[in-house]
């Protein structure tokens, strides 16, 4: 476990995985601001439970966007 921590010797397997990480990351950020949004308009819920989930959505966001932009495909 060590020596998949520390070193970088990832193979193709692990590219993928980034990616689909990545992806998942971006459809929980597009879910949760799509219930930000419904929240908004509705008026149905607190204002800071809608900030948070705004913020942790757009985190997710953009971190599964950007994990899947740089993460870059090794043809063997």
């Amino acid at each position: 476990m060590v020596h998949y921590l520390f070193i970088n010797t990832y193979n193709k397997n692990d590219m993928n995985l980034k990616r689909v990480f990545g992806a998942i990351l971006t459809v929980l950020g597009i879910i949760g601001l799509i219930f930000t949004g419904v929240g908004v308009i509705n008026h149905n819920a607190q204002a800071t439970t809608l900030v948070v989930v705004g913020i942790i959505s757009l985190l997710f966001f953009f971190s599964g966007i950007s994990l899947v932009r740089t993460t870059t495909d090794q043809v063997k």
